[in-house]
């Protein structure tokens, strides 16, 4: 009898002592894990998937540390300067797995851009117009106007000989993909309404004239290697180039560009 008693004596001092532990020692360090608080990076103004994050989209705040993800970004350094793999919108923490050092392939044409050359794009405005749908990234193209400007002509301006389609868009912004031999998976596919071409100042000044008082058409001249495509490029480069040197008669504006001289190979690419 006065074992047992012992035995329970003993017991209860053991629940006393573990009751004291749970209450002044890991009760507090549990409250404290609760409320400790850390600096993390916030979006401060909405980034779309692709876009350059800058230091301005950004801002630091102190939220509870506690059940926080473990790749959540903690400094602004880390993410300035980087790439967005998926909307951000206001609010959001930054995942280490939401950002890329490199562009995005569908978006990798803007970030090449230099100061003589820019992206410029131009609306779609029928099937036929647009070939068809049958446009990609990469084509070498000539642009026609059709009932341009008061006396509805057709013109076939040779600043626009040969233009370098960088993308080509539907609606909903969605950039189409190279499709090589294969078909599409959905029957339904958005057509393309717009194409994004690589210009300078006075390409996208005619362009925009265009735009605005013809029905721009587009006839495919080259679909190949960037190496043969950038021998078009050259041939209209020189010119323009030489448009701004002469003097700008009429005579000069209407001379078409040389047509380049491409392998035997290459031409064989241009008739696919």
């Amino acid at each position: 009898m006065k074992k047992l008693l012992k035995n329970r004596t003993l017991i209860g001092a053991l629940c006393i002592f573990l009751s004291l532990v749970i209450c002044f020692g890991l009760t507090p360090l549990f409250n404290s894990a609760m409320t400790a608080q850390t600096e993390i990076v916030r979006i401060k103004s909405e980034i779309k998937k692709g876009e350059l994050v800058t230091a301005d989209k950004l801002e630091t705040v102190k939220v509870g540390s506690y059940n926080l993800p473990s790749d959540v970004l903690k400094r602004t350094s880390e993410i300035s300067g980087k790439y967005a793999l998926a909307d951000l919108q206001k609010g959001d923490y930054v995942l280490s797995t939401k950002l890329s050092a490199t562009p995005l392939a569908e978006f990798e044409y803007l970030s090449t851009l230099d100061c003589s050359k820019q992206a410029m794009s131009v609306t779609i405005k029928s099937f036929a117009a647009g070939l068809s749908g049958k446009l990609e990234a990469g084509d070498i193209v000539t642009l026609i106007a059709a009932d341009y400007g008061d006396r509805r002509e057709t013109t076939m301006p040779p600043e626009l000989q040969y233009m370098y389609v960088l993308a080509v868009t539907t609606e909903k912004g969605v950039d189409k993909e190279y499709t090589g031999n294969s078909k599409p998976e959905d029957d339904e596919q958005e057509l393309p309404s717009t194409l994004t071409m690589l210009v300078c100042p006075t390409q996208a000044k005619l362009l925009a004239d265009l735009e605005n008082k013809g029905k721009l058409h587009v006839t495919l001249v080259y679909r190949g290697s960037k190496e043969q495509a950038q021998k078009f490029l050259d041939v209209q480069d020189k010119y323009i180039a030489g448009l701004q040197k002469g003097s700008g008669t009429q005579a000069e504006v209407t001379t078409m560009p040389e047509t380049p001289v491409l392998p035997n190979e290459a031409q064989g690419g241009n008739a696919q």
